[in-house]
């Protein structure tokens, strides 16, 4: 990939981390992406740190030094991690048929684009396959399809890559989720488990009562809902860097990180077919989905609703 410049567009989103940002530009610069798009939040209202990170942020286009397209969308306000992310991804879309997707504090490995690159091509007009991830936290002995990648209902969000056309079943508000994902394909497609069909019934709820503030789990349901799959590579492809008290979601490293790796080339093909105990391992250790802690979150949802409805009978007042 040194030798020839990335065909591929590329989409960083990025806030106020000018430090992460140069390190994602440098290893960009080693593969020269001939199309970059830059999304920015705005600076929270109020915050002049803030405003000082973002104006860093947004001088760092000016060093992008290689020959390319650049086009970037700056936020004057804060849209918030939910929907800064989600609606820089439909900018991108918007422009773009195809292409890589990088936060600020992901850094993946050269090998990773060759390999987002490939797959990209190879499976443009396979309805069947939803994304790619360059991110994989399973060990070798939890994995049926051995290999370059594997296929997961799950996308790893931390450095991936998708199709406009798998973009369109995106929905940011989750008001609608059980409609669009009706009982009769639930179980399939939560891992045919009965922790992992409670534990994404509870989280898919969360969303819809505005509990959490992101946009992955959206993907997650919009992934279920089409019966997409995404090609994990068996091997890691990237960093993350964001762990710290101060980020957004990853204030501690957890103990399932690996380190990133190389793949070999060339990458070897399995059927587009889901590998579930790699899928069963990934919901039980990382998305934490015993059926315990999936019927604490069942508990919440319930509470929540009831204290809702007594409010809303006039119970809730003091």
């Amino acid at each position: 990939m040194t030798q020839a410049a990335l065909q591929v567009p590329v989409l960083v989103l990025a806030f106020n981390r000018p430090d992460q940002l140069r390190g994602l530009l440098d290893r960009l610069r080693e593969v020269q992406p001939t199309s970059v798009f830059i999304s920015v939040d705005g600076p929270r209202e109020g915050n002049q740190q803030d405003e000082a990170l973002v104006r860093r942020v947004r001088e760092l286009v000016a060093t992008i030094d290689w020959p390319c397209e650049i086009r970037t969308n700056f936020r004057d306000s804060n849209f918030g991690c939910g929907r800064a992310v989600s609606t820089g991804i439909d900018w991108f879309f918007e422009n773009v048929d195809k292409g890589i997707i990088l936060e600020d504090d992901v850094l993946p490995t050269t090998d990773f684009f060759a390999f987002c690159q490939e797959l990209l091509e190879r499976y443009r007009s396979d309805e069947r396959v939803f994304a790619i991830s360059g991110c994989n936290f399973a060990p070798t002995d939890q994995i049926d399809q051995p290999g370059s990648y594997r296929f997961s209902a799950i996308t790893h969000v931390w450095g991936w890559a998708t199709w406009r056309r798998a973009w369109r079943s995106y929905r940011f508000d989750m008001q609608d989720w059980r409609s669009r994902l009706p009982m009769r394909q639930r179980w399939k497609a939560m891992g045919e488990n009965f922790g992992g069909f409670i534990y994404w019934t509870a989280v898919f709820d969360w969303m819809r009562f505005g509990k959490l503030d992101t946009w992955d789990y959206q993907w997650s349901m919009a992934q279920m809902a089409d019966g997409g799959l995404t090609a994990t590579a068996n091997t890691n492809l990237v960093d993350n860097v964001g762990f710290a008290q101060d980020a957004t979601h990853t204030a501690q490293q957890p103990s399932f990180i690996r380190p990133s790796e190389r793949i070999e080339f060339p990458l070897s093909h399995p059927h587009v077919t889901r590998d579930l105990t790699a899928d069963r391992w990934v919901r039980s250790q990382i998305l934490q989905a015993s059926t315990q802690s999936a019927w604490r979150m069942v508990r919440d949802n319930i509470l929540q609703r009831a204290a809702a409805v007594k409010k809303s009978f006039g119970g809730g007042r003091a």
